[in-house]
């Protein structure tokens, strides 16, 4: 496996944290607005291009736009692959059981690293493996087997792990990449994909600050911290880091409304949150390898 400088390296995990802290978010903003699904999505996709806009014009002023004319194929891949997860995402959770969407989910880190070795010649490392065997374990134990899916939504589900393992590998490839005006992109191709699923664009004037914050939080900096992070890591940490979101968003659910996980969602979680925490210290320590 390749090697990366310690401050890169710690900088990259910060990141991908950071991001996945922010994604996990959903359902606690989810559970905060009176909004249907589709239209949430595309309110958050509408704050998050705005946030990060904004964010990239206070940062560079107006000339930092010229960084769309730079992004190249590279760039416009990622946009693309954001806009597949996005809709594939929601296709999927309309298509077959959350259950089984959660778990195909899990599987993230193998995919990443299969499309690491393909395309970067990564070796995932043996303690990388194994946490995400783990962490696929303690998923499965969270959500449990059950549910009735479909094998439609299920292989719909499976192209979005992929389209995310895809912004993976392109973040790492390309680190050249302008993050900011790539993100927005991403976010839009997201946003536009969700559209066709609305029910209604009007929104009550209550939902406002909170849609801004699911914006600002959970598509902007999520994606933004994401892109930036996954340059410095391997493709397998990258998305086995990501895995905890899994049990964070539980978390963020019962702080914010009370509403407790049942015994087999708080051993699953523990599981992958261990899972993680063990690798990350694995890989901190080059005897652990």
């Amino acid at each position: 496996m390749q090697t990366v400088p310690v401050s890169r390296h710690l900088f990259g995990v910060l990141c991908v944290i950071g991001a996945t802290v922010a994604w996990s978010t959903f359902g606690f903003f989810t559970l905060s607005v009176s909004v249907d699904t589709p239209t949430l999505l595309a309110w958050r996709g509408i704050f998050g291009v705005l946030s990060l806009l904004l964010v990239l014009v206070l940062r560079e002023g107006l000339s930092g736009l010229s960084g769309f004319g730079r992004l190249g194929r590279a760039g416009w891949a990622f946009a693309a692959c954001g806009g597949i997860a996005g809709l594939t995402t929601i296709m999927a959770l309309r298509e077959t059981s959350v259950t089984h969407v959660a778990v195909i989910f899990a599987t993230a880190p193998f995919c990443a690293a299969v499309l690491g070795w393909l395309f970067l010649s990564e070796r995932p490392g043996r303690s990388a493996v194994i946490a995400s065997g783990v962490a696929l374990i303690g998923a499965v134990i969270m959500v449990g087997l059950g549910g009735e899916g479909t094998l439609y939504g299920d292989a719909i589900a499976v192209v979005s792990v992929i389209s995310y393992s895809g912004l993976i590998v392109i973040s790492k490839s390309n680190p050249g990449i302008p993050s900011l005006p790539a993100s927005v992109l991403s976010v839009l191709a997201t946003t536009l994909s969700g559209i066709p699923f609305m029910t209604e664009f009007s929104i009550p004037y209550a939902d406002l600050p909170m849609l801004a914050a699911f914006g600002a939080i959970n598509s902007a900096l999520a994606i933004w911290l994401f892109m930036i992070g996954a340059r410095h890591l391997p493709s397998i940490q990258t998305a086995l880091i990501g895995a905890l979101e899994t049990p964070l968003g539980p978390f963020w659910v019962w702080l914010a409304f009370g509403i407790a996980p049942g015994l087999l969602t708080m051993v699953g979680a523990a599981i992958v949150v261990g899972a993680v925490v063990w690798y990350i210290v694995q890989d901190a320590n080059p005897a652990g390898h």
